[in-house]
């Protein structure tokens, strides 16, 4: 059902960015070898969080107010 509400949507991509940047930054062997197929969207996903990591950390900020918001 997120896939219908654009709210929802973005929260589960957000959430998807930190988290697999948190996993690579702990173990970065588990996402790092998972280049492609399936496991490369992880891959593509932890590299989104460290390169633009302020914006992804100011969107994190909006949706938590937007959030609070509603």
């Amino acid at each position: 059902s997120a896939l219908f509400n654009f709210q929802s949507l973005m929260l589960v991509v957000l959430l998807t960015i930190c988290t697999c940047t948190y996993v690579r930054a702990q173990a970065p062997a588990l996402v790092d070898r998972n280049k492609t197929g399936f496991g490369g969207l992880f891959w593509k996903a932890a590299r989104v969080g460290e390169r633009l990591s302020p914006y992804v950390s100011i969107a994190c900020c909006v949706m938590a107010f937007q959030l609070i918001m509603y």
